[in-house]
């Protein structure tokens, strides 16, 4: 058979979805330097694939440019073809970074954030996804005979993985219904959005070849487990040394540590639109799930909005290199560049207003009045997107940091969403949600 491979460039969106074009791979060479043609109102396409209001209607022409240093080439040897496929910035017809371009607004936020306090950021996000079969009966959570009848499923993924050029950490069961867990080690920068990106790309093509498609949609079921997104963050200063941890200090948080963990709770409610963007994002934020429901800071505790994660060295500089913290009010409806601009932004805020370290809680918040939780400066996150979106549009100040055309953008595509499943009951809302994701 004739074959002429292709290589598919590749942005994630404001949906969240991962959209592009393909072009013939002996113009690799010319499309890294020229890119290939993108349109506007192309970011306004649901992940329901229907088109939200539009500020720019039919007019414009912009450019989605690949990065080279992102290509994967992906052979799973099963007699398939081999997947190709490469992330990119999209630009204007001048060359400049374009207003709604995730990846772009990713790279800003990092240079706001080492501008201001010297510190690069390093993260890496931990996903959580379900097959789309009927679950087998109980005594499957974190279970040997599961992870058994799934050990291919498993191996494969870590390998293709590796082949995809991250680096595999684990694979489990987890604890829902045919419930899995997939993480990888930190990367810096922009470079830990690309392997997101890569990591959902790779296990949903693994899936769909091994004749299993998984789901990473934030809940199946509105009465079950949810599948969260933990962004695992720490900093390097500009010589390469560990910039997160000292010893001396409470929790170990180095004063920017606490600063930047401090801004992203004080500005959590406005950008959690961003981190957790979709109609049935919040049914999983909610108390007693495991995820968030305040914009509190914890210490190993894994219903905290940002987790202090524990260091199993006594050593000073191994656990300086271990210490990382952990945002949990994330899920893979968003986009990966928007969630770490939306953290870094807020984080750089805290650290130029001097916010002190935020107090470890070490109770159940949910047990609180509100006038409790408000005298101690703990507010109830968001209870639906909606909601969300009204403190997004509120906050004159996020909208500097990314952009007032992006965010009045981006609050218009997540309306057009929410008026997509309006009529569904929460059921049906979830089943729209796992099938797209």
């Amino acid at each position: 058979m004739i074959s002429n491979p292709l290589m598919f460039a590749a942005t994630s969106d404001f949906s969240g979805v991962t959209r592009g074009k393909a072009f013939p791979l002996k113009e690799m060479e010319k499309r890294f330097r020229q890119g290939v043609g993108w349109t506007p109102t192309n970011v306004q396409i649901t992940c329901f694939d229907a088109i939200a209001d539009s500020p720019f209607g039919s007019f414009g022409d912009l450019i989605l440019v690949p990065d080279a240093d992102t290509a994967v080439t992906l052979d799973l040897e099963d007699g398939g073809p081999v997947e190709r496929f490469v992330l990119g910035d999209i630009l204007d017809l001048e060359g400049t970074p374009w207003s709604c371009c995730t990846r772009s607004i990713l790279k800003q936020a990092l240079k706001r954030l080492e501008d201001v306090s010297g510190l690069r950021l390093i993260a890496a996000f931990e996903h959580e996804f379900q097959t789309r079969e009927t679950p087998p009966g109980p005594g499957e959570a974190f279970g040997l005979a599961s992870f058994a009848n799934h050990r291919a499923f498993g191996e494969t993924v870590m390998a293709a993985l590796e082949l995809a050029g991250v680096k595999p950490d684990t694979f489990l069961k987890e604890y829902g219904a045919d419930q899995f867990e997939v993480t990888n080690g930190p990367d810096l920068g922009v470079t830990a959005a690309d392997t997101a990106i890569k990591v959902r790309a790779v296990t949903r093509l693994v899936a769909e070849r091994m004749g299993h498609p998984v789901t990473f949609a934030p809940i199946c079921d509105p009465a079950g487990v949810g599948n969260g997104v933990h962004v695992h963050m720490s900093f390097i200063d500009g010589n390469g040394a560990p910039a997160t941890y000292d010893p001396d200090a409470q929790w170990g948080m180095s004063e920017k540590t606490g600063s930047f963990i401090a801004g992203i709770l004080k500005y959590m409610d406005s950008i959690i639109a961003l981190t957790a963007p979709s109609a049935i994002s919040y049914l999983r934020l909610t108390p007693h799930r495991w995820s968030a429901a305040f914009n509190n800071l914890g210490y190993h505790d894994r219903e905290a909005a940002v987790r202090i994660c524990p260091v199993t060295s006594a050593s000073p500089d191994s656990a300086a290199k271990q210490y990382n913290f952990e945002y949990r009010a994330a899920d893979a409806a968003a986009s990966p560049y928007l969630v770490l601009a939306a953290l870094a932004h807020a984080g750089a805020q805290g650290i130029e207003e001097g916010l002190a370290a935020p107090q470890v809680t070490e109770e159940d918040l949910s047990l609180l009045s509100p006038d409790a939780l408000s005298k101690r400066g703990f507010v109830r996150l968001p209870q639906s997107l909606d909601e969300a979106l009204d403190r997004l549009s509120a906050n004159e100040l996020v909208a500097q940091w990314l952009g007032s055309e992006a965010v009045e953008t981006y609050v218009k595509h997540k309306r057009g969403e929410i008026d997509q499943t309006a009529d569904l009951d929460q059921a049906e809302r979830c089943a729209r949600y796992k099938a797209v994701y």
